[in-house]
């Protein structure tokens, strides 16, 4: 069984779990749970972290530099295109998926993320000095520079991964090492909190699967899986 055929499998598997076939209630109910769990644990050694974990040449090693292009979002257009290179002359139907599906989760990751960090408006931990800082609804109401909650380098790490996890099931702990690697890099440059990058993790995977569930869901309707 290929790669691929594996991953369709596996999302099969996912597909049939209840919490999949849950209505929108219930399905919400478990992401505000999770969110609970993966921000406010974390809060409680958000500041241990900033005054005992810091790196702030993190960005000036090859390491480092490469962990934080998995947030970057043309990272994943480059990747997209060389995956459709690379199977549209197997199936280009599932191909084109495959790159879309990498296309589009990263993106609304990232687009999500940008509207989250307007609603919460939690600042940068270096701009209040490891302190907790919300910027006032009268200041820069619509930008997002300096706000950190959630990590949009990592929301869009963990969507793509999560895509490419579901693609190469046999190698899923490589991408989601890479996205792990990529939030723990924002928290040792100090660019963001624990809490920061585990909420964009949490949110980044939602959406990866969300993404994927759909584009099957609107594959089997039309007969191609």
């Amino acid at each position: 069984m290929s790669d691929a055929e594996t991953g369709s499998a596996a999302a099969q598997r996912w597909d049939e779990r209840y919490i999949w076939k849950a209505n929108v209630l219930v399905r919400t109910l478990w992401l505000l749970g999770f969110v609970c769990v993966f921000a406010g644990i974390p809060m409680l050694v958000d500041r241990w972290l900033y005054d005992h974990a810091q790196y702030a040449a993190v960005y000036e090693t090859e390491w480092g530099r490469l962990l934080r292009v998995m947030g970057w979002y043309p990272t994943w257009l480059i990747a997209a295109a060389a995956l459709w290179l690379q199977q549209r002359n197997g199936d280009r139907v599932t191909a084109k998926r495959h790159a879309l599906g990498l296309v589009f989760a990263p993106a609304l990751a990232g687009i999500v993320c940008e509207v989250l960090k307007l609603v919460i408006r939690r600042e940068r931990p270096e701009i209040n000095g490891g302190d907790y800082g919300f910027r006032g609804w009268d200041d820069q109401p619509f930008s997002t520079a300096g706000l950190a909650m959630p990590s949009s380098h990592t929301m869009v790490a963990f969507a793509a991964a999560t895509i490419f996890a579901r693609i190469f099931p046999g190698g899923h702990w490589i991408w989601y090492l890479l996205a792990a690697g990529c939030a723990a890099t924002r928290v040792l440059a100090h660019a963001h909190f624990l809490s920061d990058v585990m909420v964009g993790a949490l949110f980044g995977w939602s959406i990866g699967w969300g993404v994927w569930s759909a584009m099957r869901k609107r594959a089997r309707a039309r007969g191609e899986i």
